[in-house]
């Protein structure tokens, strides 16, 4: 896969992340709502959309700067972000008091925005150019 088409899946990936932490991740029969990035049963899960969309909306800048230092800090930010999605995805979709709740699309569009944020973050579309020294 070429480094440019990943630097447009990243773009892709950043906004689908923002995208995501709006809308329903899981259904919780129990207490009849759904749960999103942002809400949950008297603050439950608490609000790890808060984390995520700094990270899709850094990640979607970095991107796009054709520069070293960008694309080190958003590996660095990648990598945080993936580890809090897994994280997250965990705890939203388990179970308790012997009721699973059913996930919805908006999980696994988070959890995968963020794998492929990651993907393009490792290998980033950037021009290095070498100094030759006389």
């Amino acid at each position: 896969m070429s480094t440019k088409i990943l630097h447009w899946l990243g773009l892709l990936a950043a906004v689908l992340l923002i995208t995501a932490c709006f809308i329903p991740w899981t259904f919780h029969a129990d207490v009849n709502e759904s749960f999103t990035g942002f809400y949950s049963f008297k603050n439950t899960y608490g609000k790890p959309s808060k984390f995520l969309l700094v990270v899709g909306v850094l990640g979607f800048i970095f991107v796009l700067l054709p520069k070293v230092w960008a694309k080190r800090v958003n590996l660095f930010l990648a990598a945080l972000g993936m580890g809090y999605a897994i994280k997250t995805f965990v705890l939203f979709t388990g179970c308790y008091n012997a009721y699973c709740p059913q996930r919805l699309p908006g999980l696994y569009i988070m959890l995968i925005s963020s794998i492929v944020l990651m993907l393009a973050a490792v290998f980033p579309n950037l021009k290095v150019s070498v100094k030759k020294e006389n």
